[in-house]
């Protein structure tokens, strides 16, 4: 298993996160010393995330929606009915 000194840890972050991405997991060491281990994380559950399309074919848009309303909110701006 890869160990690193702190202050390479340090200069070398970027490296090291790729690394841990790909499932490397390594120690980073103070004065040759094991501090921590760094492992990658589990692969998140994409499945639960999803949020795009969740209410396909629930609901139903009327074709006057860009003017529902329209004469209410005419009457709130300027007192006038269009």
């Amino acid at each position: 298993m890869l160990t690193v000194n702190i202050h390479d840890a340090k200069t070398q972050l970027s490296r090291l996160v790729d690394l841990a991405a790909r499932g490397e997991t390594f120690i980073i060491a103070k004065a040759g010393k094991p501090m921590v281990k760094v492992v990658p994380l589990e692969p998140a559950d994409t499945e639960t995330t999803r949020r795009l399309g969740f209410m396909a074919g629930e609901i139903e848009v009327p074709d006057d929606f860009d003017y529902m309303g329209s004469d209410e909110i005419a009457v709130l701006f300027d007192g006038n009915r269009s």
